[in-house]
C-alpha cells in the first residue's frame, strides 16, 4: 500500500474526488475554527468592552482555552481513528487528523 492508501492496485481518485475531499476538509476546518472562536470568546471576553485591546487576563484565558480546545480535538481524533481501525482490523493512527 502506498502513501495515503492510494496505489498498490487500488484505483486512483479522480480530480473531482480530490477536489470534493479538499472542500469537505476545508468545511471541517472552518467549522472547527468557528466553534473555537465562539467558545473561547464566550468564556474569556466580557460582553461589555472597556478597552480596544485584550487585557492580560483575557489573553491568558484565550491562550489556555485554545490550547485545551486543540488538546481535546486531538484526543477525540485519536479515539475515532482507533475505533475505525478496530472495525477495519488495521493499526490505529496514521494520516487524517489535524497533524499537530
Amino acid at each position: 500500500m502506498s502513501f495515503l492508501g492510494f496505489g498498490g492496485g487500488a484505483p486512483q481518485p479522480t480530480s473531482a474526488q480530490k477536489l470534493a475531499a479538499a472542500e469537505i476538509e476545508l468545511d471541517m476546518v472552518t467549522e472547527m475554527f468557528n466553534r473555537l472562536s465562539q467558545s473561547c470568546a464566550k468564556k474569556c471576553i466580557p460582553t461589555d468592552y472597556r478597552e480596544a485591546e485584550l487585557n492580560k487576563g483575557e489573553s491568558v484565558c484565550l491562550d489556555r482555552c485554545v490550547g485545551k480546545f486543540f488538546e481535546v480535538q486531538m484526543k477525540v481524533s485519536e479515539k475515532m481513528q482507533a475505533q475505525a481501525a478496530q472495525r477495519q482490523g488495521g493499526p490505529a493512527g496514521g494520516f487524517g487528523g489535524f497533524g499537530m
